[in-house]
């Protein structure tokens, strides 16, 4: 039995880290994630966990800790946001290849410049070829799930990467919403123990980390955590499931809301979802035959199994928070157009750039979306598009 709480999605990631008890965070305050250390570090001082809570100067020292911690031998998470990730962005590298299986919140806002503090995903589009795995979390319930399968998927033997459980700044992040948390001894029971099989304090297998790394093995290397990447995805199914036996709660790669007859399908990421699903209802209610595609992991991308979700659709468009500023459409649009070819899947689809810098974007915004693929050719004219671009025609 679930204890329902009312609380922040910074709150729920807060209580979801005091509930795993890890051994090591190292954070550095920047909004809109600057909450999820400052509540855990109240867990520490008030004796809730017994955690080593490092403040350091910047969020590149920041992972730099979290990398030399875990490579020590110790569960490690940490936090931050946009800018905060930029600054971090020689470490980030360097912990997926050492294949450290941190946890990191990262709660999305526009990265600068100029300066904006409010939502949008360019700083994980921006970290999606780093080699972390990527969650996405349309709601508090799911940032704080998807916290408590974080170190599970990370930690697998078949894995051992770092993983960024992504939810949005302010919108989630801030907002106070229901939300059912999981009994503390059975989050402890599910996440287990960490018991890495090669550390630096090992004293009697002793190892390098991060040693110069030439023509010789580096291909190599990059290959095993591209292999590593593609087990992931078989491995979070493997954790989701066992995760929906403990709560009810179920979760696959992505969500299909009422794609079983839908001819005209939103693809989107995020909190978005819930705007596109509530859209889609109204339109229901009109005959309108709407379905929406909700992406939960980013990377690994499920593109064959996304293909096979979008087969029956008449026409679908994908909606990116973040431009990748190369006229071809952003990130999330590239990867779902490229799962389509390769599945030989031909669907008028369209690519929508949208709520830059924490834009609002409404149900009537969605829905002018889905009035643009019932009018949709077989080749669209103009398939990179913005969305709520004041001016835009």
């Amino acid at each position: 039995m679930g204890i329902r709480e009312r609380l922040s999605g910074n709150e729920a990631v807060a209580t979801a880290m005091k509930q795993i008890n890890p051994d090591v965070v190292a954070a550095f305050p920047i909004t809109p994630s600057t909450e999820i250390p400052q509540y855990f570090s109240t867990f520490v001082s008030n004796g809730q966990v017994d955690t080593n809570f490092v403040a350091v100067e910047s969020e590149h020292s920041a992972m730099s800790a979290c990398i030399g911690s875990e490579s020590a031998g110790a569960r490690t998470m940490t936090a931050t946001s946009a800018n905060g990730l930029s600054l971090m962005w020689e470490m980030i590298y360097i912990a997926s290849s050492l294949r450290l299986p941190i946890v990191m919140s990262l709660v999305n806002r526009a990265v600068s410049g100029p300066l904006n503090i409010h939502n949008d995903h360019s700083d994980a589009m921006g970290a999606r070829d780093s080699g972390w795995i990527q969650l996405f979390s349309e709601n508090n319930q799911e940032a704080y799930d998807n916290t408590i399968m974080a170190n599970r998927i990370a930690e697998h033997k078949d894995v051992l990467l770092p993983l960024m459980v992504c939810q949005d700044g302010f919108i989630t992040s801030h907002s106070i919403e229901n939300i059912e948390l999981i009994e503390d001894d059975k989050v402890k029971e599910f996440v287990g123990k960490y018991t890495p099989e090669h550390y630096l304090l090992d004293s009697e297998n002793p190892m390098a980390v991060g040693p110069l790394d030439l023509q010789a093995y580096l291909f190599e290397h990059k290959a095993q955590q591209a292999i590593a990447m593609k087990n992931a995805k078989k491995v979070i199914l493997e954790v989701a499931e066992e995760f929906e036996k403990m709560t009810g709660r179920k979760y696959g790669l992505f969500e299909e809301y009422k794609l079983e007859d839908a001819e005209y399908v939103i693809v989107c990421m995020n909190s978005t979802a819930g705007t596109a699903k509530a859209a889609a209802d109204e339109l229901r209610a009109n005959g309108v035959k709407a379905g929406v595609l909700k992406v939960r992991v980013f990377r690994p991308f499920p593109g064959e199994e996304i293909a096979k979700a979008l087969s029956k659709a008449k026409a679908v468009a994908v909606l990116d928070k973040a431009d990748s500023l190369n006229g071809q459409g952003g990130a999330l649009y590239e990867d779902v157009v490229s799962g389509m070819y390769n599945e030989k899947l031909t669907i008028p689809t369209i690519n929508y750039v949208y709520g830059i810098g924490g834009r609002d974007t409404t149900v009537n915004d969605i829905k002018s979306v889905y009035s643009d693929l019932e009018k949709l050719e077989s080749k669209p004219e103009n398939p990179y598009r913005y969305l709520g671009l004041r001016g835009d025609k």
